[in-house]
């Protein structure tokens, strides 16, 4: 019997309570990940544009992780729990799946190779009251990573709803 459309967006056909707490904790994690990836690059863009006499973005350009953007590691954790328990109706070896997964890989080695590292510099720029310049050329950095990872989240997001 043929899956509808529908039942293939939210889950298999017949999923559980549990089913349906992991979902959530997987769309929110990536909610929260890919979305502190992105309003890192909106507030670089916005530093840029405006120096770092702002005291909202030296606020967040303080020095320290970036949480909100680690929550990324839990996206895949949480999919792979989904599969798990989905009854049989998923598979790791899903070509959507698969898919997920390569994406979700590119940005968060991104992040961990270029975005962050790219955020702590800028952290130290902002505290230390660098030039402008050097400050807008890291922020450029930033942005242009974030910009790549929500472009990734978008191509991810449309994978994981059509499940091709």
């Amino acid at each position: 019997m043929p899956m509808s459309h529908l039942s293939a967006v939210a889950g298999p056909p017949s999923h559980s309570a549990a089913y349906d707490l992991v979902l959530l904790a997987h769309l929110l994690s990536a909610l929260v990940g890919f979305g502190a990836v992105v309003v890192s690059g909106v507030f670089a863009v916005v530093l840029a544009r405006s120096g770092p006499e702002s005291e909202a973005l030296s606020r967040y350009y303080r020095p320290g992780v970036n949480w909100a953007g680690r929550v990324l590691f839990l996206v895949p954790v949480f999919g792979a729990i989904l599969v798990l328990i989905s009854k049989g109706a998923w598979s790791f070896s899903d070509r959507w799946v698969v898919i997920g997964l390569v994406l979700w890989a590119v940005v968060a080695f991104g992040a961990e190779m270029a975005l962050w590292p790219a955020e702590r510099k800028l952290q130290v720029a902002v505290g230390e009251r660098a030039p402008a310049e050097a400050v807008r050329s890291l922020c450029m950095v930033v942005a242009a990573m974030a910009t790549g990872g929500f472009v990734v989240l978008v191509a991810a997001s449309v994978v994981m709803v059509a499940k091709p």
